[in-house]
């Protein structure tokens, strides 16, 4: 069983930068590919960034450019680092690994708890 802690998120201003970091325990981090997803008051949980074993990347068209998305598989982590903020990315941020088909569908087997950004303007 895998454990995934997120940490990092905050409250910084528009156009500021924060680095959100995803900690795996508990199991076998090297296999699984890995996304970030988010979730905005009133809203459904919105795929934000991928990467996978093999470290491709894949991003929302809403973040590319600004977020950037790594592991570090020898500290079984993995960070998202998300500059440019603005206003409409506040929402809490989950990691989540081992993807159930598409990178890019929620249907991943292990979710962490989730950290809030918020970003104002």
């Amino acid at each position: 069983q895998v454990q995934l802690v997120e940490s990092g998120g905050g409250l910084v201003q528009a156009g500021d930068s924060l680095r959100l970091s995803c900690a795996a325990s508990g199991g076998t981090f090297k296999p699984y590919d890995m996304g970030w997803f988010r979730r905005a008051p009133g809203m459904e949980r919105e795929f934000v960034a991928a990467i996978t074993w093999s470290r491709s990347t894949y991003y929302a068209e809403s973040v590319k450019g600004r977020f950037t998305i790594s592991r570090d598989n020898a500290k079984n982590t993995m960070y998202l680092q998300m500059n440019s903020l603005k206003p409409e990315d506040a929402a809490v941020y989950y990691c989540a690994a081992d993807p159930s088909g598409s990178v890019f569908r929620d249907r991943y087997r292990y979710w962490g708890q989730g950290t809030q950004v918020t970003v104002s303007s």
